[in-house]
């Protein structure tokens, strides 16, 4: 099911979903799949912009993530209570999953995918405003995993370091001390291509 609908709207666009969002959620617990796609374009656009930026701008890896992250979703939503809003709780999972998958690729380095792969991928820079955003991607997508998880959390989805430490099973000055890594190294890196 969900191979035919990422097919068919990988980079369906985001909605604002609100009370649209619990209706379908509590549908799809029921086991209404037509529902859950409905989930699956609204929110797929958003978690793979998350796990594409955790898992350094390699596309394979990320599709595989994502793909996983709504698979968990399917499994766990009977189980959803409705606490916190769907997409919430969807990108928290998604997030989990990539992050999951970081602390598995540490212990087992030799599985993690080349970098300057996943940078090649990335397209060509047309204007300087665009060229900018790639140097910052292309940045970010260098960075140690750790360093990247805790930057991409905080600086972009907004995470205190409490709630990286706990995910990342890290104290919380650490995560305070590989942001400040990651950053010196965006800084540094962003000052040789500028």
């Amino acid at each position: 099911m969900l191979d035919a609908v990422m097919t068919r709207s990988q980079h369906a666009p985001a909605t604002d979903a609100g009370d649209g969002d619990r209706a379908l959620a509590l549908a799809a617990a029921g086991g209404d799949t037509v529902a859950f796609e409905a989930l699956y374009r609204r929110h797929a656009a958003r978690v793979h912009g998350v796990v594409l930026r955790l898992a350094g701008w390699q596309h394979a890896r990320a599709e595989d993530l994502v793909q996983e992250a709504f698979i968990r979703a399917w499994q766990a939503l009977p189980g959803w209570r409705g606490e916190a809003a769907f997409g919430t709780w969807l990108h928290r999972l998604a997030v989990n999953v990539a992050l999951m998958d970081l602390r598995a690729r540490r212990s087992r380095p030799a599985l993690d995918g080349d970098d300057e792969d996943a940078l090649e991928a990335l397209p060509a820079a047309g204007g300087h405003g665009l060229a900018l955003a790639l140097d910052l991607e292309r940045g970010v997508a260098c960075l140690p995993p750790r360093a990247r998880a805790v930057l991409v959390l905080h600086d972009i989805e907004g995470w205190t370091h409490g709630e990286i430490a706990a995910a990342l099973d890290m104290a919380e000055g650490s995560s305070k001390s590989q942001l400040h890594r990651a950053r010196g190294l965006l800084r540094a890196r962003l000052g040789e291509t500028g």
